[in-house]
């Protein structure tokens, strides 16, 4: 078995253990985790559910992406720090913030999607294919 991918939040109160590779990994240039992350992107890795064991009580609010479904962004109360998502239309998905990763050397971006929302400022790999949205399917 492939070593699992571990993190959390800065404090230590969340953790997560995630059996397997990332499904789609990107940076996201959407308002929202902009907003999120203080700066003009998100870096996203998403994951199965299946594989996933998450410990601690994660604060979480609901908000409705673009496409009119509800994502939830997990959050620890102690130290504020945002480490997962969860999509009510994508039960089966897990996606963690790339910076709450233990070895965040092991993300690697596929994609940038957002790209209509992102600001010249924010320099991405400009190898990365962009969307303008979220990619199809």
């Amino acid at each position: 078995m492939d070593k699992p991918y571990t993190g959390g939040c800065a404090c230590g109160a969340i953790r997560y253990s995630i059996a397997g590779e990332p499904l789609f990994s990107n940076h996201c240039q959407c308002r929202d985790c902009q907003r999120e992350s203080g700066t003009g992107h998100g870096s996203y890795a998403t994951f199965a559910r299946a594989g996933v064991t998450v410990t601690g009580d994660a604060k979480t609010w609901d908000m409705i992406g673009d496409s009119g479904n509800v994502k939830t962004r997990a959050f620890c109360p102690e130290c504020g720090l945002a480490v997962y998502m969860t999509f009510a239309a994508m039960p089966d998905i897990f996606t963690i913030r790339a910076a709450s990763l233990d070895e965040p050397a092991r993300y690697k971006p596929q994609v940038v999607t957002y790209a209509v929302r992102g600001h010249d400022w924010d320099h991405l790999d400009s190898g990365l294919t962009k969307f303008e949205t979220m990619p199809p399917g």
